[in-house]
């Protein structure tokens, strides 16, 4: 897949459009570089161990376990199907989220402190959450859900 990427802080332009500023960290156009080699589940006929550790998963809950009386839906986004190391070695930096292909948010992560996961507690009735993931050693990763 091809995308344009933010050199300053690793946001990913997943709907073909380069901002004219960064979302997350406000850099301008200039600091976007396009990328041809952005990992998605749909790309991958065959799923080997690198790939199961790196491809985001989803588990969407249509009834919100925090936030029960605003109607929201919680997806909960794990990387991997096998656990992704979580070393200073190797290590998921972050996961960025989008709903219908707009960044909503950013999760960022500290080796040998947790897991790479995170949550949304959605209050748009439905749409396509996205998540993208930033592996220190093997690149971006990116899958959707429907919700």
């Amino acid at each position: 897949m091809k995308a344009s990427i933010c050199k300053v802080c690793g946001y990913v332009a997943i709907d073909g459009v380069v901002p004219e500023v960064c979302p997350v960290c406000h850099a301008p156009k200039t600091a976007f570089v396009d990328k041809t080699d952005m990992k998605t589940a749909q790309d991958i006929a065959v799923k080997g161990e690198s790939e199961k550790k790196h491809i985001p998963f989803f588990l969407v809950v249509k009834e919100c376990g925090l936030i029960p009386h605003a109607g929201c839906t919680d997806v909960h986004v794990k990387i991997g199907e096998i656990t992704h190391p979580m070393t200073v070695e190797h290590s998921i930096v972050s996961i960025d989220l989008y709903i219908d292909k707009k960044w909503v948010a950013r999760s960022s992560f500290t080796p040998d402190k947790i897991n790479a996961a995170t949550v949304l507690h959605i209050k748009v009735p439905s749409g396509t959450v996205t998540a993208v993931a930033h592996c220190n050693l093997h690149g971006w990763w990116l899958n959707e859900t429907a919700f």
